[in-house]
């Protein structure tokens, strides 16, 4: 069983940045990979980014290329989202997830996530 906790939401102007935490409990986190989704009201849950255990691999949605960096520190059991040039349309609830399966190559699939926070909330305004 693995605990996540995000932090790090809020109400942020177009143009600012956020930085997102996920606490992770165990002590397996480190062969885990990572990932980021979020869920904009009235859609469904979509993908935003994923970290492979070692930090090597990340993976992005095209909507965020370029602006959103993913990380981990293991040593902390935390996985990190840095959001910069924020747009009205990143507002969402942000959830990490934990894939205990994928640890080299991370999956952008939903499906392949095991465990998942509560969630956190990110209000861009215009």
């Amino acid at each position: 069983q693995v605990l996540l906790v995000e932090s790090g939401g809020g109400l942020v102007q177009a143009g600012g940045a956020l930085r997102l935490s996920c606490a992770a409990s165990g002590r397996t986190f480190s062969s885990y990979a990572m990932g980021w989704f979020r869920q904009a009201p009235g859609k469904e849950r979509e993908f935003v980014a994923a970290i492979s255990r070692g930090g090597r691999r990340t993976y992005y949605a095209d909507s965020v290329k370029g602006r959103f960096t993913i990380s981990r520190d293991n040593a902390k059991n935390t996985v990190y989202l840095q959001m910069n040039s924020l747009k009205p349309e990143d507002t969402a609830v942000y959830y990490c997830a934990a894939d205990p399966q994928g640890g080299v190559i991370p999956t952008t699939r939903e499906s392949e996530y095991d465990y998942w926070g509560q969630g956190t909330q990110v209000t861009v305004s215009s």
